[in-house]
């Protein structure tokens, strides 16, 4: 059996009582650590669990999941994925790959940045597409993201910022902006304009959370040392939305 188990965002003290059991229960227990940082302590997690926990990284989640899924065909094996399961196209790829070496697959889920972004005040029905910014590579940039802004109109935008955990990398929101505003003066679509207002949301769920909501022109300026972070280009406001929103407004 493999069990893929979410640890919610605030590390070992998210992870829930039928998590944990499974995990006390798990032959071997895995923690993926590529996606997302796990912002807790491996020594708490492993002394709640009673278990030794092997960090898994994209090689080994990607081009050596033939050898998770051996283990898993002998033994309950627990993976461990910071918020929920889900929210990367990764554990997807991996829950199809099992079912057709035929290795039996459960989930248990937890909380994730894309529920948790309800914390601004803005309505998660009014989301449209999500998109990724990755950091640049030399003179590459990707675009998507602002086709993806562009596409969703008057629905709200949610941006995941890169990141390289293994390299302590994170990107923050004011480069992202800065990479948006150069394909802006490119493109010249009045898609980023330096006066749209934008919300930037930092360790979401945890206790060094912090929300900021303003004008492109001003976040940009502002020096943000706390992640991983997230941004998001609201769409059309409904008032209670607007209302909300001016608690973060800087």
């Amino acid at each position: 059996m493999l069990y893929l188990v979410g640890l919610g965002l605030a590390g070992e003290r998210d992870l829930s009582l039928r998590g944990l059991d499974v995990a006390r229960k798990a032959k071997k227990v895995y923690l993926e650590n590529y996606t997302s940082p796990f912002l807790g302590k491996m020594r708490n997690l492993e002394k709640l669990t009673g278990k030794k926990i092997v960090l898994a990284d994209r090689r080994m989640m990607e081009e050596d999941v033939e050898l998770l899924l051996k283990e898993a065909k002998k033994k309950v094996v627990v993976v461990f994925v910071v918020g929920d399961v889900f929210c990367a196209t990764t554990h997807a790829d991996l829950v199809v790959t099992a079912r057709k070496v035929r290795v039996k697959v459960k989930i248990i889920h937890n909380a994730s940045v894309l529920t948790a972004v309800g914390d601004t005040g803005l309505s998660l029905y009014k989301f449209g597409k999500v998109a990724s910014v990755p950091f640049p590579e030399k003179d590459w940039k990707v675009e998507t993201p602002y086709d993806i802004i562009k596409e969703n109109k008057d629905a709200h935008t949610l941006l995941l910022l890169d990141l390289r955990p293994e390299e302590k990398r994170f990107m923050a929101a004011a480069e992202a902006l800065k990479l948006l505003l150069e394909i802006e003066k490119k493109r010249r679509e009045g898609v980023i304009k330096e006066g749209r207002k934008v919300v930037v949301c930092c360790a979401l769920g945890t206790e060094r959370q912090r929300i900021v909501y303003g004008p492109i022109k001003d976040v940009v300026k502002k020096e943000i040392r706390i992640f991983p972070q997230v941004l998001i280009f609201p769409g059309a406001l409904h008032f209670m939305e607007e209302e909300i929103m001016r608690v973060y407004e800087i």
